[in-house]
């Protein structure tokens, strides 16, 4: 079904590049991609896909889907961006590509008895849309998940980091700063300490292990003494547990520096935690042979685990559900994720490409195990599993 999927993406090729440059030019926050879901929803309602927006009581989700097999697919669209650098990330040519995987799929469904489903998934940057999902059932019965991510080579299996997303906020005292600095709790003492705690700890943390953060509020006026400061701190590492573990000896960081200023604080959860990616094997396996095809060299499987991608709320999902979030490359000039110079390269002739290229890979992969009769069984299976296990934990309740 090899030049099917090529014709058909053929055919759609200007409607997802322009998608892609259209979602690029207008980036929207975390929760807030209102514009993104519409032109996502509007491009798969015209090519004849059943669509739900909202979904999954999220304004921004969304739900396209095609066909009636029992072998239930999910391809995720992301389409938030980042804080004045826009789509640096690339989710322009994320949510392009799942849309074009949709696209190609969809005349199959029928022969390959699947159900494609291209779900948009939104706030993965901060927020974690895919976790909330996934609580809320949505990927429930799926067989399988798969995603592709723009980056500066090809990886077809793709690593990342666990990840707390926290605020750290602590609170002092008012008092003017040159009056009567011994009136004052310097909240942003507190902060100075607790960074300098962090720095420390850094030469004794483990392998994959990382901290790094910004002050987002360090007082309003050079003469007040600042009664509040808040930092936002990324905590990652290679696994859950070790992610427990690093959480314990930051959390006595930002605890020393409260007491050493005399001040209070308090930790708050900003995303649910992200998990680090679990992808299947066997398809990422397949999704190798379908790039390797189009002349992409991925990169060798003993490096794969070298080069983890930051943290993705797709992590929890591979975790649960046979899914893949490989990394399809552009040509950026050396730049990397969240640099300005990577977002100008999402929209070139190497980033129209990779939609193009990675809508082809993610439906040659869903063909691959639909039409395998091994692996859809395994895959038919894990979900009949997981449907068992939910329904034993429901009595157990």
């Amino acid at each position: 079904m090899t030049s099917e999927v090529d014709d058909a993406i053929a055919g759609a090729q200007a409607d997802l590049i322009a998608l892609s440059h259209s979602i690029h030019a207008e980036p929207e926050l975390a929760f807030a991609e209102h514009r993104s879901a519409a032109k996502v929803a509007e491009t798969l309602s015209r090519y004849g896909f059943d669509v739900t927006i909202p979904y999954a009581d999220l304004p921004t989700a969304l739900c396209a889907e095609h066909g009636s097999g029992e072998f239930v697919v999910g391809v995720l669209a992301e389409y938030d961006a980042l804080p004045e650098i826009g789509h640096a990330c690339g989710h322009n040519i994320i949510a392009a590509a799942a849309v074009g995987a949709g696209i190609a799929l969809a005349p199959l469904a029928d022969r390959l008895g699947i159900t494609i489903r291209v779900i948009g998934t939104p706030a993965e940057e901060t927020g974690g849309g895919k976790v909330l999902m996934l609580e809320r059932g949505v990927f429930d019965d799926l067989a399988m998940v798969a995603m592709v991510h723009p980056g500066p080579e090809d990886i077809a299996g793709a690593h990342s980091l666990a990840m707390a997303d926290i605020a750290v906020t602590f609170s002092g005292r008012e008092a003017h700063a040159s009056a009567a600095p011994q009136l004052g709790l310097n909240a942003a003492d507190a902060a100075t300490v607790a960074q300098v705690g962090l720095g420390l700890l850094r030469q004794h943390l483990e392998p994959g292990q990382q901290m790094h953060g910004i002050v987002s509020d360090g007082g309003v006026a050079p003469n007040i003494v600042p009664a509040r400061t808040e930092m936002l701190y990324y905590l990652r590492a290679g696994t859950a547990t070790a992610l427990t573990a690093l959480a314990d000896r930051a959390f006595a960081c930002f605890e020393a520096g409260a007491l050493a200023a005399g001040c209070t604080h308090e930790i708050r959860t900003v995303s649910p935690n992200y998990h680090e990616l679990r992808p299947d094997p066997w398809l990422v396996g397949a999704y190798r042979e379908q790039i390797e095809t189009m002349g992409r060299s991925p990169l060798p499987r003993d490096r794969e685990g070298s080069r983890p991608l930051g943290s993705t709320d797709m992590g929890n999902v591979t975790q649960v559900i046979p899914g893949i979030h490989p990394v399809i490359g552009i040509e950026s000039g050396g730049a990397v994720t969240h640099q300005p110079e990577f977002a100008a390269a999402c929209v070139t002739e190497s980033a129209d490409r990779a939609v193009l290229d990675g809508a082809r890979a993610l439906a040659g992969t869903v063909v691959a195990a639909a039409t395998d009769p091994a692996q859809r069984s395994r895959l038919l299976e894990d979900r009949a599993a997981r449907a068992l296990a939910r329904r034993r934990q429901g009595i157990s309740r």
